[in-house]
């Protein structure tokens, strides 16, 4: 049998205050009354996690625009059919709202016979024209369609009209996004109102939503997973962890089969997300994977007739009712599965139904409040996907206090020729960690040191005091105020807006750059400062051309002190969980670590926190589960592997250098044992070399 270790995950224990779940006087959670009190925003952008009740948010926001606001219509677009439910008729007014939401039944086209791809079934393009002739308010259809609508219509076509695009990730300013390129249209045209919404805190590529120009003019609504969990009447913690599991060639089973025991609790609600066949994890044969899985739980007796989930005798006498979404050779009984989990009769069912296994079902905007487990076989690439996976486990519901994600991927072989290969699926599995533990964490607020106190923060009983170390909490929101000194502040509008906003994507395209993952976890050599100062500052370069230099390093300083704070809180939590024997528990309180770093604290400053690598925690609690033979052989690849400074490089390090020698009054010597002032003087000494070449101009 295969064994499957675990790393220690890092749980978020919340407060259960109920807040998430409360309603005022008309009808809205906390969420949905920050975003109507937006409402008259022509260019709306709401960021709030699943399961906050953006698509109610939506119908508040688009009834006072058709009401009050003069707009003719409201469009809502969805990524898939399966979405457009989230849009049905809702009886607002009988919370306190002054009107109901309703939608004529011709005009939810997810509700249509027929697919997507309107170049197929060109019906649903003629149904867009006919309803921007009517006189009704409400249109509801999928990104495909509107595409093709405004394709074979023109944007003029939808003047004094809202567009309201759900899971607006989908969306992309890449010239290869159709969608994207027509939001910019609509934009520079200016005529209709757009409200755009996602689930995700950042992309899972390089490819930014919207251009700089066009994002400039969206306002932001912002709520954080810190408040959507901590305000849960029901769910304690969620915990996110991984495990490692080996190949064992004398097993009968393939790989993570042979090791899914370890992780699949059959007590526990879950979804289990198998690997794609094309993955190295897959045995490239799906439905003989499932019925693996069926055999482990226990004995297959049968299918139900009515919904088509499988049923599982456990040896404690119980019948589990599974359901299959990986099988499609039947296609009757397929629909049966899905009907039968979107039948609102039982929503509220805890009963209905135990396990799905999926494959590329069950994820974005999948509602099963009583999920418990979403456990996922082999790396994603795509940190938008996990969102979305994580998403599907952390909805409240009465009994279910603790929601977990796994995620299954194979240990690296030593003997095997893709080590390298191998070694990249778990630093991306990491990497996806460590930014789901940014996406937990309180938001930080960094100021220089004695800017003085920010409003709706505690200090203490004693109060903001100058000149001494000061930490300010807002609870309700989820937000510590650090003072670090030596901190630049951002300048530019566009600059304080990517500080407050869009910190977790440069911190996604930091952490999933592979040289600076690889080097950062298995390369003693690396200065940390190599990674937070260089690596980091050219990401924000290349990702933000057109700040200033300046505004440039105030980002850069903004993102390392929100990764490594957060990192350093993990690693605190990981200590105060070690047990007597020196291992470490399975879960560790990540707010915990915040909260110990806000009362430890005694000075922070920026040099400090650039000094930190990034991930140090992650490597600590990997190495007592990795073999160590296979570490040693990743750790000598990766240091054999050093590459040459670039010429950019050396203008980075030269131009540190200059600051280095400002400080301490001599330049950085080539001989000393500081790793990182041993890289500037290189740095400078190259920076020289490629100016003599003419490399600059």
């Amino acid at each position: 049998m295969t064994t499957a270790k675990p790393i220690p995950a890092v749980s978020f224990q919340t407060a259960r205050t109920g807040v998430s779940a409360k309603a005022n006087a008309l009808g809205m959670r906390p969420m949905q009354e920050r975003a109507y009190n937006k409402r008259g925003e022509q260019y709306l952008l709401i960021k709030s996690p699943p399961a906050s009740g953006k698509s109610r948010a939506l119908m508040f926001i688009a009834l006072d625009k058709l009401h009050n606001q003069g707009l003719r219509q409201a469009i809502i677009v969805v990524p898939e059919k399966s979405i457009g439910g989230s849009f049905a008729d809702e009886p607002l007014a009988s919370y306190g709202f002054w009107a109901d939401w309703t939608v004529k039944p011709q005009w939810n086209l997810c509700n249509a016979p027929g697919p997507d791809e309107e170049r197929v079934d060109p019906s649903k393009v003629k149904a867009v024209r006919q309803f921007l002739t009517s006189g009704d308010p409400v249109l509801v259809c999928t990104h495909a369609t509107f595409r093709f609508a405004v394709d074979a219509l023109g944007v003029e076509a939808f003047d004094g009209r809202l567009i309201a695009v759900d899971e607006f990730h989908h969306v992309s300013a890449s010239p290869d996004n159709r969608l994207g390129a027509q939001l910019a249209a609509f934009i520079a045209r200016d005529k209709v109102h757009i409200v755009a919404m996602t689930g995700s805190y950042f992309r899972g590529d390089a490819a930014p939503v919207l251009p700089p120009e066009d994002e400039a003019k969206f306002e932001t609504v912002t709520y954080t997973y810190y408040e959507q969990l901590n305000g849960y009447e029901h769910l304690k913690a969620l915990n996110i962890g991984y495990f490692l599991y080996g190949w064992d060639p004398n097993s009968k089973s393939h790989g993570y089969l042979s090791a899914i025991e370890h992780c699949l609790d059959p007590g526990r609600k879950t979804i289990v997300h198998i690997p794609s066949v094309n993955a190295r994890e897959s045995t490239k044969d799906k439905v003989a994977e499932v019925n693996e899985i069926l055999h482990y739980l226990g004995k297959w007796t049968g299918a139900d007739p009515v919904t088509g989930f499988e049923l599982v005798a456990l040896p404690d006498g119980r019948v589990l009712k599974i359901a299959d979404l990986v099988d499609d050779s039947d296609p009757a009984r397929r629909a049966r599965v899905l009907a039968a989990l979107k039948d609102p009769a039982h929503k509220n069912d805890r009963d209905h139904v135990d396990i799905i296994i999926a494959l590329g079902m069950a994820k974005e905007g999948f509602d099963w409040i009583w999920c418990e487990h979403a456990l996922t076989v082999g790396y994603r690439s795509s940190l938008t996907e996990i969102i979305q996976i994580i998403g599907r486990a952390t909805r409240d519901a009465p009994g279910k206090e603790l929601a977990s994600f796994t995620n299954l991927i194979a240990e690296p072989d030593a003997s095997e020729a893709a080590v390298a290969e191998a070694i990249n699926d778990t630093l991306k599995a990491i990497a996806a960690s460590l930014l789901m533990e940014q996406v937990l964490a309180p938001r930080f607020t960094f100021t220089p040191k004695n800017r003085g106190p920010l409003p709706d923060f505690d200090y203490g009983p004693a109060g903001y005091q100058e000149g001494k170390v000061n930490i300010g909490v807002n609870e309700e929101r989820g937000q510590y105020h650090f003072e670090i000194a030596g901190l630049v502040e951002p300048k530019s509008p566009e600059a304080t807006r990517i500080v407050q906003e869009d910190l977790n994507e440069v911190i996604a395209a930091f952490v999933q750059t592979k040289t600076v993952a690889e080097r950062g976890m298995f390369d003693e050599e690396t200065p940390p400062q190599e990674l937070t100062q260089v690596a980091m500052g050219k990401i924000v370069r290349d990702r933000y051309p057109e700040l200033s230099a300046e505004d440039q390093e105030a980002v850069r300083q903004h993102a390392i002190a929100a990764l490594n704070l957060t990192q350093k809180s993990k690693a605190l939590a990981l200590g105060s969980a070690a047990a007597d024997d020196g291992e470490i528990r399975a879960n560790t309180a990540l707010i915990d670590g915040v909260r110990q770093i806000a009362l430890d604290v005694r000075e922070l400053d920026i040099d400090l926190i650039d000094s930190i690598n990034p991930w140090q925690a992650a490597y600590a609690v990997l190495s007592k589960a990795m073999d160590e033979k296979v570490l040693k052989q990743v750790q000598a690849a990766i240091s054999g592997k050093r590459t040459k400074i670039t010429a950019e490089e050396a203008k980075d390090l030269a131009a540190r250098a200059v600051k280095f020698k400002k400080e301490r009054g001599r330049l950085p010597s080539i001989t000393t044992a500081d790793a990182w002032e041993q890289r500037l003087a290189e740095g400078a000494a190259a920076f020289m070399r490629f100016k003599a070449e003419g490399r600059y101009e």
